[in-house]
């Protein structure tokens, strides 16, 4: 756990968004909209430019003069504008539902990395959750906004112009038709390699920020231990990896640019020496009973460049494809379910059943254990009396903090039941007793921000005024760096140890409504004094409530009414 709040807080935003297991919808790209339709409509007006200019070329061989090219020329004009407005407009259009599909494919994965429960160990690493989310997620655009509409115009384009063509020579159309299918075939040879390479260059990446954001939070203690050399010659090493990653990506798309532009050359080649020749006379074959005249020979190579034009645009966005189908898949791996958050999805009004008074806690055959590992509880039965004060006591790995976790909702619960102020937690139930808790952990997290907003955690009705008193509770009102304006690093640069857990205790101040805390190892990690005034504070604020601490400080656990060990057999005594 790493952030401190009123339970049901954050949590309840994720209500109105259902997570999915997968992504649906990004993929197919076989129905184009009605921006690619228009960059395609675009592109086929270069038929009819090309019928005139080749009309005016013929009538010039005529000698029919200036005069006989004006309305051709005017025609190609107007046909320029409407063809520019179109590329233009579709553009935007494509661009602009690319975007907005990326703001929906981002918010379900975000949701979908919500709903899993914290305890979840198969949970992606945040520093690659964000880097997938935030940078790689990126790639997806271009791969909409370029491959997208450049596919659909080599699917269309080059079957019209063919079509053109065959209705003067079927010999240049057949030259094209042989072309053609050279290329995509190479360019999916060369593509396959391609998805490979930009797959492998998005994990590295993913990991070489998750392994920076990590040692960042760590900083200081790798500073202690005289490690910062080590890890900055490691994060060099990773840096090079990703250099030669990113540049065999790059050597590919080079590649499968050289192959189109072999084999378009070709195809225009052989095109425009079968028209030569046929005009001169030489080849009196391949037309459809009747020699072509200048200007049909004229049309036939004006539309040769354009028939492997859609084909040489798809190429120069094959990498695009490589990459965007690589972060596809990359945020399909944070969307998939695992352990859920339960109440995720529900709907209850988070004060449907608010009950006034400390809530009682009972345990009744609780079985919990992480995927693939031994169980933390079989049959585990706990009870704690409404206002009672108990602390949870064991050694390390005893489920201290999944035990506070199961009370809190924040994982299912395998089997057995667990019911606060007499409602049982469940899926329907979670988001009201949320509303009811408030969470401590051992690791207080500071956002990025100001001290007012670490404080508020955006809840509803905790203004100023209220903060304020929160931070003269927990003591931090005379510290220069914890005043509400002031800003905050992320991980709390600017705030020492026992600051940032008094941070955490405002936290819970601000919250009055909770009336049942859940606090886990307050003092670890501190001084013996700045240990006594959290405690004299946690003692203050649970006063008329129901308290559950996780400990390993027996001067803390002799404050509580009570002390639970968590050990093999799970016994109470009195404190």
């Amino acid at each position: 756990m790493i952030v401190e709040f009123s339970v049901n807080t954050e949590i309840t935003r994720i209500q109105q968004v259902n997570p999915p297991a997968s992504i649906p919808g990004l993929r197919s790209l076989d129905s184009p909209g009605l921006g690619s339709l228009v960059q395609g409509f675009a592109a086929l007006l270069w038929i009819p430019q090309a019928a005139l200019l080749a009309w005016a070329v013929q009538r010039l061989g005529q000698g029919e003069g200036v005069a006989a090219v004006i309305w051709p020329g005017a025609g190609i004009l107007l046909l320029g504008f409407l063809r520019a407005a179109c590329e233009a407009w579709g553009m935007r259009r494509v661009y602009a539902a690319a975007r907005s599909r990326l703001s929906g494919l981002r918010a379900r994965v975000a949701a979908a990395l919500a709903a899993r429960s914290p305890l979840d160990r198969a949970r992606p690493a945040s520093g690659l959750a964000a880097s997938v989310i935030a940078e790689q997620a990126e790639a997806v655009v271009p791969y909409l906004v370029r491959y997208g509409p450049a596919r659909w115009r080599a699917m269309v384009v080059p079957l019209v112009i063919v079509v053109a063509v065959a209705s003067l020579s079927w010999v240049a159309a057949l030259v094209l038709l042989i072309a053609a299918p050279l290329i995509p075939t190479f360019m999916a040879i060369v593509g396959w390699r391609a998805k490979a390479a930009s797959e492998a260059q998005m994990i590295e990446v993913g990991d070489m920020n998750a392994f920076l954001l990590d040692r960042l939070r760590g900083l200081a203690t790798l500073r202690a231990l005289g490690a910062v050399d080590a890890t900055a010659r490691r994060l060099g090493d990773a840096a090079q990896s990703l250099r030669a990653r990113t540049m065999a990506v790059l050597r590919i798309a080079f590649l499968s640019s050289a192959v189109l532009e072999l084999f378009s050359a070709l195809g225009v080649a052989m095109v425009a020496a079968y028209v030569g020749f046929h005009l001169l006379g030489t080849f009196e074959f391949g037309t459809w009973g009747v020699r072509l005249s200048l200007g049909q020979g004229m049309f036939i190579l004006l539309l040769a460049p354009a028939f492997f034009e859609p084909l040489r645009e798809l190429s120069a966005v094959w990498h695009d494809r490589a990459a965007g189908e690589a972060a596809l898949d990359s945020l399909e791996g944070l969307a998939h379910e695992g352990v859920p958050l339960p109440g995720a999805r529900a709907t209850v009004s988070p004060h449907a059943l608010a009950v006034a008074g400390a809530p009682s806690v009972r345990v009744h055959g609780l079985h919990f254990s992480h995927s693939g590992e031994d169980a933390f509880f079989e049959g585990y039965d706990l009870r704690v009396a409404a206002g009672e004060h108990v602390a949870l006591m064991g050694p390390s790995g005893s489920g201290k903090t999944a035990l506070l976790s199961l009370i809190a909702g924040l994982a299912p619960v395998h089997h057995g039941e667990i019911v606060i102020g007499g409602v049982p937690l469940s899926d329907r139930t979670v988001v009201t007793l949320r509303a009811r808790m408030a969470w401590m952990g051992q690791r207080p997290h500071v956002f990025a921000g100001s001290v007012q907003a670490n404080v508020a955690l955006g809840r509803a009705g905790v203004h100023t005024p209220q903060v304020e008193a929160a931070m003269q509770f927990a003591a931090l009102d005379d510290v220069a760096q914890a005043h509400p304006s002031v800003a905050l690093g992320e991980g709390g640069a600017g705030l020492s140890g026992g600051e940032a857990v008094r941070l955490a205790l405002a936290r819970v101040a601000a919250n009055p409504e909770a009336d049942l805390l859940l606090v886990d190892e307050p003092t670890a990690h501190l001084d013996t004094q700045t240990a006594e005034r959290v405690a004299d504070a946690l003692l203050e604020l649970a006063r008329g409530k129901t308290l559950i601490v996780a400990t390993h400080d027996p001067v803390l656990a002799a404050r509580m009414h009570r002390v639970i060990r968590l050990d093999a057999v799970p016994e109470e005594e009195a404190a």
